[in-house]
């Protein structure tokens, strides 16, 4: 199926790794311009490196930003003004008791993965509205509405992106241009790997069986009963994002591996 995506300008956040490396992939390979970002200019390139021995023929380009600092923000948005396609997928987590997280962490964090998303599509949205055409995603997380409780600041950033993403798409409504937020469920990236490595080893078991453990233990809920890939977070991107999906807006689309025990 061609996504209809050739020619068309994406801007990826937080895209050196994880989801966000996996889209900007789906993304090339669909004959689509993307602009991946990360904060040191080594990771950039070192990504851009792997992105092109995967699309020979890619065209991608790298932006160096810190999404805690709104002067880098701004940078990028001046180095990168206008974009057909924009992926919001910069975000941080971790083990954060609620007791004990200060103010300070909740403020990085709210910088990072809400305003992130805010001050890019408050930019970029207009000019894709001027022109009647435009993709604007968030990658949420299972996370906004199955709140952990050892991630309560993650689950609330998370849920803002639900807010966020449903009352720009009603801002946007009439026009050519779509809003939707992706959850993505449990799902295998460089840092988890490396975690279950060291779980593995701490107790003797294969890294396999460490995955499966977490899942039967933090998500029993889950349907295919496993980690997802990126490959399969990006797949459901790289839809939303091509002019295929025009029909849908507004939206907040689970690959979560049914982890969500609700149908809605």
């Amino acid at each position: 199926m061609d996504l209809q995506l050739k020619g068309k300008k994406a801007l990826v956040t937080g895209s050196t790794g994880g989801i966000g490396f996996g889209i900007a992939l789906g993304l090339l390979r669909e004959g689509a311009t993307v602009y991946i970002n990360g904060r040191t200019d080594e990771k950039i390139n070192e990504a851009i490196a792997r992105l092109k021995k995967e699309v020979p023929d890619a065209i991608v380009e790298g932006i160096t930003a810190d999404f805690s600092k709104v002067s880098e923000v701004n940078n990028l948005i001046k180095a990168l003004p206008e974009i057909d396609i924009l992926v919001n997928n910069v975000g941080v987590y971790g083990d954060q008791p609620f007791e004990t997280t200060e103010d300070a962490e909740w403020l990085n964090d709210f910088e990072v993965n809400v305003l992130s998303g805010v001050r890019l599509s408050r930019h970029y949205a207009p000019l894709m509205k001027s022109k009647n055409w435009g993709r604007i995603i968030f990658i949420s997380s299972e996370s906004a509405i199955n709140i952990p409780e050892d991630m309560i600041l993650y689950g609330v950033t998370k849920t803002a992106y639900l807010a966020l993403s449903r009352g720009l798409a009603k801002l946007m409504k009439g026009t050519n241009v779509t809003v939707n937020a992706i959850l993505p469920g449990p799902t295998l990236a460089e840092g988890t790997e490396k975690m279950f490595d060291k779980i593995a080893a701490e107790k003797g078991i294969s890294v396999e069986q460490a995955q499966l453990d977490f899942i039967k233990e933090k998500r029993p809920s889950s349907v295919i009963e496993r980690w997802a890939t990126t490959e399969e977070v990006a797949n459901l991107v790289v839809y939303v994002a091509s002019p295929l999906s025009s029909a849908t807006s507004g939206a907040a689309l689970r690959v979560d591996g049914g982890v969500v025990d609700s149908a809605f």
